[in-house]
């Protein structure tokens, strides 16, 4: 898409849902929001629409960080502790591992 030919209302309510979409546990959808519309809020000379643009790419980027933490820490206690869990690791498995845990 190219956001040159959008005008700025259209481009704010894209951003908007966007940022909104991210909370449908679509964290993708925040990525997207940040890496369109970056260039939009803190290179383009100044318009109407561009403090809450900035204010969407602010916040769909706290909140990309935020699950990227979580995602993180997730998968590390999980990798670390899932022999110990047992039957309970075992289910929580996509594809359980052959061999000595």
């Amino acid at each position: 898409m190219n956001l040159e030919r959008l005008p700025n209302e259209e481009k704010l309510t894209l951003c908007r849902k966007y940022y909104l979409g991210g909370f449908a546990f679509l964290p993708f959808l925040w990525l997207v929001n940040v890496v369109w519309f970056f260039k939009e809020a803190f290179v383009k000379p100044t318009y109407t629409e561009q403090l809450k643009i900035k204010t969407y790419v602010k916040r769909s980027g706290l909140g990309l960080l935020l699950w990227v933490a979580v995602l993180t820490t997730w998968i590390t206690i999980f990798q670390h502790f899932r022999a110990e869990w047992g039957e309970v690791g075992d289910y929580l498995s996509f594809t359980i591992p052959l061999g000595i845990p």
